[in-house]
């Protein structure tokens, strides 16, 4: 597809390298191939189909970048073991309809007109550009609603499961996240009317709301004293009319 924009984010801040984004195809197969698992030099020329050449000018340009390092096979001192230096934070596979939906018309007509507090017009804002510019920030969405349940986990505890959840619904609603309600059964089914995160983002197909998840999930978490997966089912990006969620018992494999 010629209007498919690829795109792989990685942080190293450790190493002060900051945010890197990588759009080059044949960098992408290689960083691909790292996640998975360490391989030496010879192995990823194998397995890209490149020359020796190509791949050393990408090596080198991945470890300046500080995205991938080296070490040294530990039965031949000749050759190089290459593996991921940063962090991992998302990809994105882009359409131009999708980055078209995200210009200043679209922001206008849907963010500004409707109105709303500051804070939910520059979280929209801020989202819906970076959309536009192809960048895929759920993961970092994800991780920092996983900090924030964590947080204010001990404020909202009850040993009654009916209050703790009753307190889950007094900030959402205090905190104009949304309205939530609850039904309970093996599998905890949470729904999310008026979302802040999502309410307003272009209908893209897919479940978007990944902050009000991860805050979910460490909630849950916290309370059962085990992990649980929050999987959310309906969204208004998918085009709902609300956003429905379900917790659940995370599995684990021996």
């Amino acid at each position: 597809m010629g209007d498919e924009k690829l795109i792989q984010i990685f942080s190293n801040p450790e190493k002060s390298k900051g945010v890197n984004v990588v759009k080059s195809p044949v960098k992408l197969v290689i960083l691909e191939m790292l996640r998975n698992d360490e391989m030496d030099f010879d192995e990823i020329v194998l397995n890209t189909g490149k020359s020796k050449s190509t791949i050393s000018v990408h090596l080198k340009s991945l470890r300046e970048a500080g995205i991938v390092s080296f070490k040294t096979h530990p039965n031949d001192n000749r050759k190089k073991i290459f593996y991921l230096n940063s962090k991992y934070l998302g990809s994105v596979n882009s359409s131009e309809k999708e980055i078209r939906e995200t210009q200043k018309e679209y922001l206008i007509n849907n963010i500004i007109n409707n109105g709303g507090e500051f804070t939910g017009l520059l979280f929209h804002t801020l989202r819906s550009m970076l959309i536009q510019e192809g960048i895929n920030i759920d993961p970092v969405l994800h991780s920092t609603g996983l900090q924030i349940g964590k947080s204010i986990f001990e404020s909202i505890y009850d040993d009654d499961l009916n209050i703790f959840l009753s307190n889950i619904a007094d900030f959402w609603k205090n905190n104009a996240l949304g309205i939530l309600s609850f039904e309970i059964d093996d599998i905890i089914k949470i729904t999310n009317i008026d979302c802040l995160e999502c309410k307003l983002l272009p209908k893209t197909g897919k479940p978007v709301c990944f902050l009000d998840s991860g805050i979910f999930e460490a909630l849950f978490s916290e309370y059962f004293d085990l992990p649980v997966r929050v999987t959310e089912i309906q969204c208004y990006t998918m085009g709902d009319d609300k956003c429905v969620f379900e917790v659940e018992q995370a599995t684990t494999s021996n």
